[in-house]
């Protein structure tokens, strides 16, 4: 696959796993990034091979921290148009993309970073993530999808008490809300460092190993998610994503036709014949 800087590829067989690279600026989407991970999801859905996307950031501390703050502290509205522009482009294009995406949320999943993971079909976060839509406490609203992405998940009152109060939300409390899915937390048998008391150092390398161990669950968690969806039949999760995308946004009646067409249209996919066949082989065994 496109070799490039701020965006890694990291194919799974039928998984690929996608890194935003930046973990010096907590992964911070600038224009490059912007335009590389735009460049990878093209890459992605054109690849017959790829059934499952899971995105994530580089790094144990940050999925992405957002936008980056140090260009958009002297930009003028024009400029500010074209960024988030280019930002709800590539947003809408994950979320309209064919395939599943999964979000593994390892860490600050701040403005940006919160409208990229609620674009993904699913999100899983690790039990150290901070969520939130800070954008009102610098000046801005959220410009990338949050005011509109963030009340479809959660609700308008939930969503503007986030939104307005512009606070970080914990993992469990993101959870909580239906915000994300899952939360993947350490436990007993982590072989966790011993705890360090009175030590600054010590303990601030303790917490670092901790987040390493949270980091590997938590793609663990993500990749074993994607494998169980890989297992069916591709084209009949490709229309469901899209059936439940498109209802979203429709009422019932609408929504329910669109059904009956999605669901009549994978009669004439070789997936739904071949795998009908083998259940009633099964059952009858």
């Amino acid at each position: 696959m496109l070799s490039m800087k701020y965006i890694l590829l990291e194919p799974q067989g039928d998984i690929v796993i996608v890194k935003i690279n930046r973990p010096e600026a907590l992964n911070a989407m600038n224009a490059d990034v912007i335009s590389e991970l735009s460049n990878a999801i093209d890459i992605i859905g054109a690849d017959d091979n790829t059934k499952v996307v899971i995105i994530t950031g580089a790094g144990e501390r940050s999925f992405c921290a957002g936008a980056d703050i140090s260009y958009m502290v002297n930009i003028d509205p024009m400029q500010a148009e074209r960024y988030a522009t280019s930002a709800q482009g590539v947003i809408n294009k994950i979320e309209q993309l064919e395939k599943p995406v999964i979000a593994a949320v390892n860490g600050f999943a701040l403005g940006g970073g919160c409208e990229l993971a609620m674009a993904c079909d699913i999100r899983i976060a690790s039990s150290n993530a901070k969520i939130g839509q800070p954008e009102v406490t610098i000046g801005i609203p959220p410009g990338w999808g949050g005011t509109q992405r963030l009340m479809r998940l959660v609700g308008p009152a939930k969503a503007k008490e986030m939104i307005f109060t512009g606070k970080m939300i914990s993992a469990d409390e993101a959870y909580q809300i239906g915000l994300v899915n899952k939360v993947v937390s350490v436990g007993p048998d982590d072989n966790l460092p011993p705890e360090v008391l009175g030590d600054p150092a010590k303990e601030k390398e303790r917490v670092k190993q901790v987040a390493l161990i949270l980091n590997k669950k938590l793609l663990s968690e993500c990749l074993a998610l994607a494998k169980e969806i890989t297992k069916n039949s591709f084209n009949a999760v490709k229309v469901s994503k899209m059936l439940v995308n498109r209802g979203m946004d429709s009422d019932l009646e609408t929504g329910l036709r669109l059904e009956i067409y999605g669901w009549a249209l994978c009669f004439a996919h070789e997936d739904r014949q071949k795998m009908m066949s083998v259940f009633l082989n099964k059952s009858k065994k």
